[in-house]
């Protein structure tokens, strides 16, 4: 009888103890998507080389419950080159200011080699080392100019 009532108080020990401990919640990576409308390019395009393409993203730190010391920490914008090695074109460190919600808007050229594949990621880091990223590419191409003609 002893003995069972040591099993007996040796497993409820241990359901307690193993149902005492809570679950950690799964941590989520904050979020970034790219704005689109007016003359933002928001997806992969072709241009005509030397143009000028402007890419915006907005990010922002996860929503998850229990999540809310996970602020956005590090924005960085990389470039490769027909499939080439990232390179780092931009690169932040956020501020206090910027922790919760970071919007930034990217200026430049495509290439002024017809043929050339630029691939542009944009990668938000949160306090946890999570991250989030979105890309696009951009193609150049050739510009034609048709010949006008003095047709009556």
């Amino acid at each position: 009888m002893k003995n069972k009532n040591i099993i007996i108080t040796t497993l409820l020990l241990i359901v307690t103890i193993f149902s005492a401990c809570k679950k950690e919640d799964e941590m989520e990576p904050p979020s970034i998507s790219f704005k689109t409308g007016g003359s933002y390019v928001s997806s992969s395009v072709s241009l005509p080389a030397g143009s000028a393409l402007l890419i915006g993203i907005e990010a922002s730190k996860s929503e998850s419950e229990g999540e809310d010391e996970d602020v956005l920490t590090h924005f960085n914008i990389s470039r490769s080159l027909n499939a080439g090695t990232d390179a780092s074109v931009y690169n932040v460190d956020l501020t206090a200011a910027q922790e919760e919600d970071y919007d930034y808007d990217f200026a430049t050229t495509v290439s002024t080699t017809v043929g050339d594949t630029e691939k542009y990621t944009f990668t938000i880091t949160n306090r946890d080392g999570l991250t989030g990223q979105v890309s696009l590419t951009a193609v150049s191409y050739t510009h034609l100019t048709l010949p006008t003609s003095d047709l009556v």
